[in-house]
């Protein structure tokens, strides 16, 4: 351990720590810019230039490059230390004034205006190096560089055109202190929003907050490491060393005695309807963006504001965006209205804009709900009954200039109506999710002509399936609401409770059976069975029969070509026997 001084303070730190973080650990702040714990220290912005004293010499140095030595005595707040900080920043602010992080110090210091000449007002760029390191040391994709000398130095990719070494991790722009890089700058396509992201936020994640077991996993599509080989900076950060890249997938059978299907859904690619402008205008989002939006945790703490920072004066909200369509979806997805209309309700708390609300129709089907429905309109919202047909930035009128305007056939007046707005909200409709056909593959389960899990029979069985101990639960099944999917969630979980309970299920009495003797092996039956109850047995080349899966549809008896598959009660000679009795009667 070494001892030092700083700022009065007495402290024992180990060989090899920097000044700045020995200043850390002592609870004592000295500004920085170019520093990042995750990258090798540079020292170029030496806005963290503090004083030592060593053996009696007094000297100025960087404080994030600096390692202490045996003795040192160090100064942050000195009367050099801080004449020489100034003078850094200032020359920082008249490079980039437009950086927040640069101002936010220098007015800490004192500096209202730098003493040198602004050539650009709205320059961001410090050459702080944060970006190019990142992209060198941490992604290992020497996408960009610092490129020129002196005052004609920047950050740039080869010759300023975009690098096909650039992975679109978006790194660079992570660790950019002053906004310099954004996200637009990296991707082709404007991103509408990006703060509304509603994806994976990084590469390692949990699932969902419910996830049993509650343990992360690494997204290899999108993790930097197997995209170059470079990063691990998770391994680096995880004290318990539970990180490990070289880990591979693997398959882990559970044996089960029922299975409940929750698959939930997907909601309606906004972008397959060009016409609503979903990805070419920054103020029209989908339900869930707005929905990120209005929490209090979200980027704008609550507030409802355009992508401009403004609040809207009118907004408008799209029903059935996706639903009752017979270019996309024919059905309801049922919860469009009721949390269109308390989008409606929210936006009266917290803006004065106006709120005009296109539907269909109004289907508030809920207890309670016809009760809210009667309250906004009370409270203002303006109704217009029809479906939207574009949206557009082209005006007509100097009432419409910089608004969104919609297009809508008002059918309660019977003419077309033109609404300029500032803000659009598609309430976008409800699909089945993105595993759906292969689950309903890997069970056996039928699906219904909107390709939703099909129920054994809509009233008298409605989470229980053609397949034995195998319920559905949620929008799995169908759209519905938190109530319903709640209650029918719990009515599964009492199903599948029911089984383990009674420890015992009856079979059908009529199940299909192989005779081994006359089995060829040919597989027919295997390839037809409607609820997998047929396997073939390698090793004796025959098909088997599972007992407990069968529902003696009898397919496999009418395909058999060799006559091996019978159906109990239903054999040849039962049958012949049967109709000889009618004809003796």
């Amino acid at each position: 351990m070494i001892q030092i001084t700083i700022d009065g303070k007495k402290l024992e730190v180990e060989e090899g720590t920097t000044i700045l973080q020995a200043a850390e650990k002592a609870e004592i702040q000295i500004p920085t810019l170019c520093y990042h714990p995750l990258l090798e220290p540079y020292a170029s912005c030496r806005v963290c230039v503090v004083e030592v004293n060593r053996q009696g010499k007094k000297e100025l140095v960087t404080s994030c490059n600096t390692q202490v030595q045996p003795g040192m005595v160090i100064e942050t707040q000195s009367e050099r230390a801080l004449r020489a900080r100034k003078l850094n920043v200032e020359m920082l602010l008249a490079r980039a004034p437009a950086a927040k992080p640069v101002q936010k110090i220098a007015l800490e210091l004192g500096i209202e205006k730098p003493r040198f000449e602004i050539k650009d007002p709205d320059r961001k760029c410090i050459l702080c190096g944060l970006c190019v390191r990142t992209c060198e040391q941490v992604v290992g994709a020497n996408a960009i560089s610092f490129i020129n000398r002196g005052q004609e130095r920047e950050v740039s990719p080869p010759f300023g055109e975009p690098s096909e070494a650039c992975i679109g991790c978006t790194a660079c722009a992570y660790f950019c202190p002053t906004e310099a890089i954004t996200f637009e700058d990296i991707h082709d396509r404007k991103v509408i929003h990006d703060e509304l992201y509603l994806g994976p936020s990084t590469a390692i994640r949990v699932p969902v907050r419910q996830a049993v077991p509650m343990v992360p996993f690494i997204d290899e599509d999108n993790c930097i490491h197997f995209k170059t080989g470079n990063c691990q900076l998770c391994v680096k950060v995880c004290e318990k060393e539970a990180i490990n890249h070289e880990m591979k997938e693997e398959e882990i059978e559970i044996e089960v005695g029922s299975i409940i299907l929750a698959s939930g859904f997907k909601s309606f690619d906004a972008y397959r309807i060009p016409a609503y402008g979903y990805g070419r205008f920054p103020n029209v989002i989908t339900a869930l963006e707005f929905e990120r939006l209005v929490n209090a945790s979200g980027p704008t703490g609550g507030k409802i504001l355009l992508a401009n920072g403004e609040e809207p004066k009118a907004v408008g909200i799209i029903h059935c965006v996706g639903s009752r369509d017979e270019n996309y979806n024919e059905y309801c997805s049922r919860v469009c209205c009721m949390y269109s209309l308390k989008f409606a309700h929210l936006i009266k708390e917290k803006t004065e804009a106006d709120i005009y609300d296109f539907y269909i129709d109004m289907r508030c089907f809920g207890k309670g709900y016809e009760e809210f429905y009667h309250r906004l309109l009370h409270e203002g919202t303006k109704f217009i009954r029809g479906r939207v047909s574009e949206i557009t930035d082209i005006p007509l009128t100097e009432e419409e200039d910089g608004k969104l305007i919609i297009r809508v056939e008002d059918t309660l007046i019977g003419t077309v109506r033109r609404i300029p707005v500032d803000m659009v909200i598609l309430a976008t409709g409800l699909e089945p999710g993105l595993s759906h056909s292969e689950l309903a593959h890997t069970f056996n389960i039928s699906c219904s002509q909107d390709t939703f899990f099909l129920e054994r029979h809509p009233k008298l069985a409605p989470v229980s399936t053609f397949s034995d101990g195998i319920f559905l639960a949620g929008t799995c099944q169908a759209p519905k609401d938190i109530p319903d999917t709640v209650a029918q969630a719990g009515a599964a979980a009492s199903e599948a409770l029911a089984l383990a309970d009674k420890g015992s299920f009856e079979l059908e009495p009529i199940t299909a059976e192989i005779d081994e003797k006359l089995c060829a092996g040919c597989q027919i039956c295997v390839s037809l069975c409607p609820f997998s109850a047929i396997t073939y047995n390698k090793e004796k080349h025959i098909s088997e029969v599972n007992e407990a899966l069968c529902k003696g549809c009898g397919t496999c008896v009418a395909a058999c070509p060799s006559g091996a598959a019978q159906q109990k009660h239903f054999r040849d000679i039962q049958i012949m026997a049967e109709i000889e009795g009618i004809f003796i009667d």
